[in-house]
């Protein structure tokens, strides 16, 4: 491992109420608990801190626990666990077995931690859980081949999500679709019997509502609802997308759960009918403009966030009302170079960070109208590949993962 620090080393103020231990934060809602930050950044950018090179090619993001940095890449065709501390030094490396090698090679999945150890899904579906501290490992299965799971066109992407003494995760075989785990020793606590779909790209999350819990993801075609006690089916809802892409994650928010599909797919509300144990899903609405790829959607304040694939040469970031689905704004406030387009996105104290996939990075805020940029970024060695690793802004930091690089930039309000 390589890393350079910048003539401006600040250390973080305390401004983090919590670490952001698995994709999208604490909650999986894609929102930082941060306040005293920057609402304005310097000409060029915020101040790097400091940046890794040679973490390995993939699309992986960061998670943040212990005061160290976990991210994943591929390294000579293995997947490549690597930890940081938050220097950037280098505290261990582990290989979780051979990476994805074929469409668009490199990790995908972002490490979980919580109680001194570390999970991770591979793109061929080695689930390993590792001691936090020195990388020794506790347990890995394959759930390809033990569950009979079948992998996708760009391989499993889904970060593994945990919940009490379990870790869940979406092997899609034709008998087994979801499978908990016991987190401590890898054994089987439940399987959710087949759905009928190959797994989707998304990551699932734990929806607490009238007195039930559910485990909710988006498979290869479909939405589904898994109680989360014993694994049940509860329910499944039809959500066929373009090659299967299905890839952004879902959101749960007042009864209604928030789902988006590229190529015009849209976006669609469903609403929860809770009976006891049992729960079933109705459409409440559907917005057929903003169809998130896998950018990320974020909802602040009553609206939807996210970036429009079809609407990518013009106004391609969006804003949609929570309760209703309509139309709010279409904005450019930051556009990629490439013919097919994307962004993603993550929301700290107030603003948007809004980030396109040829390394330009925009602070943003909100109107009625569309996005008011006050700062940008342009990452002058961010490479060829796109960089779809989405942004964590943790500790007064903001952290952009792009090619092999980890850059971490100062965005505290001095």
């Amino acid at each position: 491992m390589r890393y350079t620090i910048s003539l401006v080393l600040m250390a973080a103020a305390s401004v983090c109420a919590a670490d952001w231990p698995q994709f999208h934060g604490p909650n999986r809602d894609n929102k930082s608990a941060d306040k005293g930050l920057l609402k304005k950044w310097p000409q060029g950018g915020p101040p790097r801190i400091w940046e890794a090179a040679g973490i390995g090619q993939g699309y992986s993001t960061v998670a943040i626990a212990g005061k160290r940095i976990h991210t994943t890449g591929s390294i000579n065709g293995n997947c490549v666990i690597t930890v940081l501390d938050m220097d950037g030094t280098d505290v261990w490396t582990r290989t979780n077995g051979r990476a994805w090698k074929k469409t668009y090679p490199g990790t995908r999945s972002t490490p979980t931690i919580a109680d001194g150890m570390l999970y991770h899904l591979s793109g061929i579906g080695n689930l390993v859980c590792l001691k936090a501290d020195d990388g020794q490992a506790v347990w890995s299965i394959n759930i390809m081949r033990k569950f009979g799971g079948r992998n996708i066109t760009w391989g499993l992407a889904e970060s593994p999500l945990l919940f009490d003494d379990k870790v869940v995760c979406t092997p899609g075989g034709k008998e087994v679709s979801m499978v908990a785990l016991d987190r401590k020793t890898g054994k089987v606590v439940w399987e959710c019997k087949a759905a009928g779909d190959r797994p989707g790209y998304a990551s699932p999350i734990l929806v607490e509502y009238k007195g039930l819990r559910q485990i909710v993801t988006v498979m290869s075609e479909s939405i589904v609802g898994v109680r989360a006690s014993d694994g049940k089916l509860l329910w499944r809802y039809p959500h066929k997308v373009y090659a299967d892409e299905n890839i952004t994650t879902p959101i749960f928010h007042e009864g209604f759960l928030i789902v988006s599909g590229c190529v015009r797919k849209g976006t669609t509300s469903l609403r929860l009918e809770v009976s006891g144990e049992n729960c079933s899903v109705r459409r409440h609405w559907h917005n057929r403009s903003l169809d998130n790829k896998q950018g990320g959607i974020v909802l602040v304040g009553g609206r939807i966030y996210g970036y429009a694939e079809h609407l990518g040469k013009s106004t391609p970031w969006m804003c949609i009302d929570f309760k209703s689905g309509k139309n709010i704004f279409k904005s450019a406030p930051v556009q990629s170079s490439y013919i097919y387009r994307n962004g993603c996105l993550t929301y700290a104290d107030g603003m948007f960070y809004l980030y396109s996939d040829d390394g330009k990075m925009v602070l943003a805020k909100a109107t009625d109208e569309g996005f008011d940029v006050t700062g940008s970024l342009k990452l002058k060695d961010w490479g060829k590949r796109r960089t779809w690793a989405h942004p964590v802004v943790c500790g007064g930091r903001l952290y952009i993962r792009y090619g092999d690089k980890l850059g971490v930039y100062n965005v505290i309000k001095k």
